[in-house]
């Protein structure tokens, strides 16, 4: 994992909220899917630090967040 990349690595990549994200922005997350990783960033500081993660990793994060039963 490298939380120090810098955008300007991760740039010319398609990046993506969810469709979740309301219109007025707030605590947005982007992501942007590489060949051999998938890269983070916040939505409201785009020039800032991308986190890059393994695409296995970014498969087993979904899997876990998305079997957490909601309350």
């Amino acid at each position: 994992m490298n939380n120090a990349e810098s955008s300007t690595v991760a740039s010319g990549l398609a990046w993506f909220k969810s469709s979740y994200s309301g219109a007025e922005g707030g605590e947005c997350l982007e992501v942007a899917s590489g060949t051999a990783a998938v890269h983070v960033r916040d939505s409201k500081a785009v020039a800032g630090p991308v986190l890059t993660v393994s695409r296995s990793a970014w498969t087993g994060f979904v899997g876990l967040a998305s079997s957490e039963r909601r309350v």
